[in-house]
Formats: C-alpha cells, sequence, structure tokens
C-alpha cells in the first residue's frame, strides 16, 4: 500500500467517512490478492448506485487497470467501508450500454476522470457493487 492510501485511509477512519477534497464520495475496498490471497484495502471514488455503488477502474488513465480490479474479477466478494458502515458486498464488471452509462456517470461528475479517458487507449472499466 503506497503511503498516499495509507493517509487516506486513516483520514477516512478518523473523520467518519470525511476526506478533504473527496468529502464522502471515498470507499474502502476490502479484497484479497489475485495470486496471495492477502486482504489489501484500497480507497476508491464511488458513486451511489441503487442499493449499491459503482466504482471506476481508472488508475488515472494508466495504460493497464489498477491491480485491484484483477483481485475483483477473482475474488468478487468483498467488504466495502463507507462512511455509513462495513457492507458486504459482490462485485460485477459492467459491459456494452450497461458500462457506457456507468462510465457517463464518472465524467459528468469529476473533470478529472475526462482527463484519464483521454490518457489511455483501453476502455476504463466500470464496476458495480451490490450488497449480498
Amino acid at each position: 500500500m503506497s503511503a498516499w492510501d495509507d493517509k487516506i485511509i486513516e483520514e477516512f477512519r478518523e473523520n467518519g467517512g470525511e476526506v478533504g477534497q473527496f468529502g464522502r464520495s471515498l470507499v474502502l475496498m476490502h479484497h484479497r490478492g489475485a495470486k496471495s490471497g492477502t486482504e489489501r484495502v484500497t480507497p476508491v471514488m464511488a458513486i451511489p448506485d441503487g442499493d449499491g455503488w459503482l466504482v471506476a477502474a481508472s488508475k488515472a488513465g494508466a495504460p493497464d487497470n489498477p491491480a485491484w480490479f484483477h483481485n475483483l474479477v477473482a475474488h468478487p466478494d468483498i467488504d466495502l467501508e463507507t462512511p455509513d458502515g462495513t457492507v458486504a458486498v459482490r462485485a460485477e464488471v459492467l459491459a456494452g450500454d450497461e458500462r457506457d452509462r456507468g462510465w457517463a456517470r464518472f465524467t459528468d461528475a469529476s473533470e478529472g476522470f475526462r482527463e484519464y479517458e483521454k490518457r489511455t487507449s483501453r476502455t476504463i472499466p466500470v464496476v458495480r457493487f451490490s450488497r449480498r
């Protein structure tokens, strides 16, 4: 885990899910390594979606997907630590029009996501987390 992630996680937990410039838009994903099975915690922006959340695997527009994305594909049942408590969820990678509608919600919400899209030739995955 990076020092930046550690700082965000600490601030999230100390302030009831409120993190500086992100407000209450972050969640902490508790996921397991695809090969190692090691538990990891990763802060990500999440957009509420009905009774669940959407998360974009943007990796700031890098040419490859973030490691956590591969972990979710291998182990989709995880816990999300939200500003309102921890929730057991199942990850589902969206496809086609459903993915495009989800991605549009991110680009509408943040200029940063529009910039990430310009930086990469890959289609940035969108993951839906539904309560289990």
